[in-house]
């Protein structure tokens, strides 16, 4: 499967090669970013497995989209606080080719949770009488499972196909790997052909799973129209899905036009900021979103944070 010869054993991450007066700040500002995830992530998963009352589809699927958040998030930060405390920014051939998987199946595994969301709160309002039959315990692990190896499946295939290539140089210009950028470093002529007919596959399918977002909440608006209790559902549960899936698709697609489009006289620092905004701001805004907006969640923490405070006054 890695058998091909490839004359590059080692990638030079020059993404950090403009950040060696201002590495403390930058190592302080990662690591407290990095920790904020982790609590906030954490705080809501715990949050639903401790509860019995939100063993419900819906908390089951946000605790799913919380997990991946943090797997994302893990695939990332540690490797990224390693990088500013050493004098060499790298990683190994294989160690590119697993960050690279990784960040794929993270990004892949989200659209994945939110189509199921989508069809969660499809059935919910639109179906309410057929609800519990439908998102049976059953239902709901084979979603989850979808959700998770669909995206998985179709990772592994990209990047194998990634590793059959002989590439021609050591430097990639971001601060992690992705497979796109891996594939770009191929020598020339490569033989890429079957990797961009797998690349336009893996979009077309994600691109349908958008499809199916944006028809089942055009069938929630039209249902929640006439109905007050139905809006205020809408208004409750659908607004934070519709949020996280705007907040993901925005990061997403600024990078992919940035990538297309963008400038190559922009500062470094910009560069970066660019390209890790997917793994900054969706995994911060997305629990606090949900914990704020979502009063089962908000209730529980809320109580457990007073909770807390009257235990410390003791």
């Amino acid at each position: 499967m890695m058998h091909n010869s490839t004359h590059v054993r080692f990638f030079f991450l020059s993404g950090l090669n403009e950040t060696n007066n201002y590495r403390v700040v930058l190592f302080s500002l990662t690591l407290l970013c990095y920790c904020f995830i982790v609590l906030v992530n954490v705080a809501l998963i715990v949050t639903i497995i401790l509860d019995k009352n939100m063993h419900e589809p819906m908390y089951i699927l946000l605790c799913t989209f919380c997990m991946n958040g943090l797997y994302g998030t893990t695939g990332f930060y540690p490797k990224m606080l390693w990088d500013l405390l050493s004098p060499v920014n790298g990683i190994s051939y294989y160690g590119c080719l697993v960050q690279a998987l990784v960040m794929t199946i993270f990004i892949c595994n989200d659209l994945s949770i939110l189509a199921v969301m989508a069809y969660d709160r499809y059935v919910a309002i639109c179906r309410p009488l057929e609800y519990h039959s439908i998102m049976s315990k059953q239902r709901v692990l084979l979603l989850v499972c979808f959700s998770l190896l669909t995206p998985f499946c179709i990772s592994a295939i990209n990047i194998i196909l990634t590793s059959r290539l002989e590439l021609c140089s050591p430097y990639i210009d971001r601060l992690f790997c992705m497979n796109w950028v891996i594939v770009k470093l191929a020598c020339f002529p490569a033989d890429t052909y079957v990797n961009s007919i797998v690349a336009y596959i893996t979009i077309i399918i994600y691109v349908l799973h958008g499809l199916f977002i944006f028809m089942s909440y055009m069938y929630v608006i039209k249902t929640c129209v006439n109905s007050l209790e139905n809006r205020a559902k809408f208004m409750q549960t659908c607004v934070p899905h519709l949020t996280s899936l705007l907040i993901f698709l925005g990061t997403i697609l600024f990078d992919i036009m940035h990538i297309r489009f963008g400038s190559t006289d922009l500062p470094q620092a910009l560069n970066n900021f660019i390209s890790i905004q997917f793994l900054v701001i969706s995994p911060i805004m997305n629990p606090l979103i949900y914990g704020f907006k979502l009063t089962k969640i908000r209730n529980k923490i809320l109580g457990g944070i007073s909770f807390n405070i009257k235990l410390l006054r003791r």
